[in-house]
């Protein structure tokens, strides 16, 4: 249970169970959403509940109003998943194996019987109703005891058409076995596949249970593979650290307990317990199973770590500055889960057709066995054809067309290091053709350094480092940090700041020891007035042409130095561009960084257009600028002065190592620093959606196709019962293909374009 982001109400998490298609779930979110103060949204494929309530409204009403819908319910902890229902799996697999191993001398007995009564001796009745009571009692039971409470609760769904169509079976069998004195012998052609006149059906009643126990085995075992990923991500963190107490002792302590500010150590072969920052030590961390990314990262002093990451050689002393339910690993199984839980608009209009689909099958079977009797007047014809239809309508594969490729993906797309946030994220895909990318700690790695210094006569270098390092100290912007770090490490501490003040895009100011101190961008000093030295501003333009970002500092209202800082671009940049170009997507970098630096950047990785010198909300300009030429925007951001554009654009994809502003405004978050992520997601979201449409299409094509020629008497009730299993088992398996879906360093074919739905 977590506070909801809009500020409305909480968040509640319920696992339901007992649901066997969609109209169950539309049943359930009908009754939650009657409760005053209650949003919910049911995932039938995932068999959960995602609740945004008001904080009058108690769990225990919620999980109360599930019940008496006649489905079992219980409240999840914030960001856990459900364990996996093992004991349904091994009980499906069990009746689904005795149902299958007699439906065989089931069938053959039946068939031979019913069309060669000279076969039949005396007791055969009796042989038969031994090997069917077992199939279509104890086997089937689930499904009668689903049909009775929903009859019990004046509702139905698809185990009510099973149940009706086993017992109708059943029943007709039982009544031409020991009453009726019909003969099949002269049946011929054709016929003999739709039925002759006295016929049984048990091999029908059995067959129908095989097939929909097959299914629902199938689904529960795609639902176990399906939530790996997301329980694998969940399982990363580690159970216990050790604390370092003040007096030099060392604890082993409960993860739970650890407190941001504590400071823990992490020896090889341990998981880093939180995220934190490194205070001492030196080691190379893996970060695969967060990320993706195979080559071990090598962090020291002051660089960032993240929880559940492995530390593979050396140690670490780290602080912990996120603990709980806000580390990433925290916020990334969040986002799998609402992911997994998100719907498409195509899907919520299925289940709500699904909710309303059931009656009206019932409706149609009694409409057809009636029209029967009444155009043919023969009772056996007619309820071949009512048989038929019951069973061959299920609508079980309409529910889970979206859920099974959401969890899917969204669970591949976690051990890939991309995080989408959900459906919508999904489908803004499709439309994009412009990917504008960030350029400092996007299409470079952000981590900056310090390469030239250069001071007006009589100024002393470690002076310039102490007054603009104390101020840079306390920014979070990469070209800060770098001029922080060089500062540190060349005098060791730094004076405090006081009156800081940030200009996102400009620079910043502080007193530091009495002297009002100014750091930014040359443009800063230009807008207020301040003119820099010839000789210093010709080695800022010299520098800035060599591809260099410059930072100007001045002291007291006037210019003293000019440092100049590189980046470093990150290797898979020039990939990840190629990448995009080669699936028909534009590509623009837009920096406040200056034109000549973001030039020979761009060059670099192959970004044709550059858009340098702009501020953050200049960025936003330039994204709807964009849109209102007709381009669908996608844009790639990491820090803070990214977060309006991302909020802004069609599509936002947030460097993961970046802020927490940013990830927030973001649709997909990329944890992991390979910049092919970002084609990676788009590919992943786009052949997702080709197999949620390709998933509804069958399911709304089989049920449109398969009850007319039910109707018309066209179709066997033993075939419509495997068609209606085969359809879920399709859609199923169609999704699972999601699970194969590769990184942008394999080969590939058909990713270039989406088709139209």
């Amino acid at each position: 249970m977590t506070a909801d982001s809009t500020g409305v109400g909480r968040r509640v998490e319920l696992s339901v169970s007992g649901m066997t298609c969609a109209a169950c779930s539309a049943r359930i979110e009908r009754k939650l959403n009657k409760l005053d103060g209650v949003h919910a949204t049911v995932n039938y494929a995932a068999r959960r509940a995602s609740v945004t309530a008001a904080s009058s409204v108690d769990d225990a009403l919620l999980v109360e109003t599930v019940e008496k819908a006649g489905y079992q319910a219980a409240v999840l902890a914030p960001a856990s998943e459900a364990e996996p229902d093992d004991d349904r799996a091994r009980d499906l697999w069990r009746r689904m194996v005795v149902s299958i191993a007699l439906f065989v001398p089931i069938c053959d007995l039946s068939l031979l019987f019913m069309f060669l009564p000279q076969a039949r001796f005396t007791g055969w009745q009796w042989l038969l109703l031994v090997l069917a009571l077992p199939v279509v009692g104890w086997a089937a039971w689930p499904l009668h005891r689903a049909a009775l409470i929903n009859a019990r609760h004046r509702a139905s769904s698809m185990d009510t058409l099973v149940s009706l169509g086993i017992t109708a079976a059943t029943g007709w069998s039982l009544y031409a076995m020991f009453f009726q004195t019909g003969s099949a012998g002269d049946a011929v052609g054709w016929r003999l596949l739709l039925r002759p006149e006295g016929a049984i059906y048990l091999e029908v009643a059995a067959g129908v249970t095989a097939f929909v126990l097959a299914g629902r085995y199938v689904e529960a075992r795609a639902h176990r593979n399906a939530g790996d990923a997301l329980r694998e991500l969940a399982a990363l963190g580690a159970k216990a650290v050790t604390v370092l107490l003040d007096d030099g002792s060392q604890r082993q302590v409960p993860v739970d307990e650890l407190g941001v500010g504590q400071r823990f150590l992490v020896r090889a072969g341990e998981t880093i317990g939180t995220d934190g920052r490194v205070v001492d030590g030196q080691a190379a961390v893996d970060c695969s199973a967060m990320t993706g990314e195979s080559v071990p990262v090598e962090v020291i002093a002051n660089d960032e770590v993240v929880g559940g990451t492995v530390v593979l050689n050396g140690w670490l002393v780290v602080e912990a500055t996120r603990v709980g339910q806000d580390t990433q690993l925290a916020a990334m199984v969040r986002m799998v889960e609402e992911a997994q839980s998100g719907k498409a608009a195509v899907q919520r209009l299925a289940d709500r057709i699904s909710a309303y689909f059931v009656p009206a099958v019932l409706v149609a079977a009694a409409g057809t066995l009636l029209g029967w009797l009444l155009a043919v007047g023969s009772p056996q014809e007619a309820f071949t054809a009512a048989l038929a239809v019951l069973v061959i309508a299920c609508p079980c594969a309409l529910g889970l067309a979206t859920p099974t490729a959401l969890m899917v993906a969204s669970g591949r797309a976690a051990q890939l290091g991309i995080f989408i946030k959900g459906y919508r994220s999904l489908e803004s895909t499709q439309d994009i053709d412009t990917v504008v990318l960030d350029k400092t700690g996007t299409v470079t790695d952000g981590r900056m350094t310090v390469v030239e210094v250069s001071c007006v006569p009589d100024v002393d270098v470690r002076r310039v480092l102490r007054l603009a390092g104390a101020v840079e100290d306390v920014s979070e912007h990469a070209v800060a940090a770098a001029i922080s770090s060089h500062a540190r490490a060349e005098l060791e501490t730094l004076p405090q700041v006081e009156r800081f003040a940030g200009m996102p895009g400009l620079g910043a100011t502080g007193i530091v020891e009495g002297h009002d101190v100014l750091v930014g961008r040359a443009k800063l000093f230009h807008e207020r007035g301040l003119v820099l030295p010839e000789d210093l501003d010709r080695t800022r333009r010299k520098w800035e042409q060599q591809g260099n970002t410059t930072v100007v500092v001045g002291c007291d209202g006037s210019a003293v130095a000019v440092i100049a800082v590189a980046d470093r671009v990150k290797p898979s940049a020039a990939a990840a561009v190629a990448e995009l170009h080669r699936i028909g997507l534009r590509t623009v970098m837009l920096t406040g960084d200056n034109d000549a630096t973001a030039r020979k950047v761009a060059e670099e990785v192959g970004i044709g257009e550059v858009i340098a010198e702009v501020l953050p909300d200049e960025k936003v300009e330039v994204v709807r600028r964009l849109q209102s030429e007709g381009r669908a925007v996608a844009v790639v951001g990491d820090g803070v002065n990214d977060a309006p554009a991302l909020a802004c654009a069609d599509l936002g994809l947030a460097i993961g190592s970046g802020t927490h502003v940013a990830i927030n405004a973001a649709d997909i978050v990329l944890v992991r620093e390979d910049l092919t992520a970002v084609p990676d997601s788009i590919r992943l979201a786009r052949r997702t959606l080709r197999t949620i449409r390709g998933n509804l299409v069958w399911a709304f094509g089989y049920n449109v196709a398969a009850l007319p020629l039910a109707a018309l008497g066209l179709l066997n009730p033993l075939i419509a019962a495997a068609a209606m299993a085969l359809s879920s088992v399709l859609v199923v398996s169609n999704s699972q293909r999601l699970r194969r879906f590769s990184g942008s360093t394999a080969h590939r074919d058909g990713d270039t374009a989406l088709p139209e739905a």
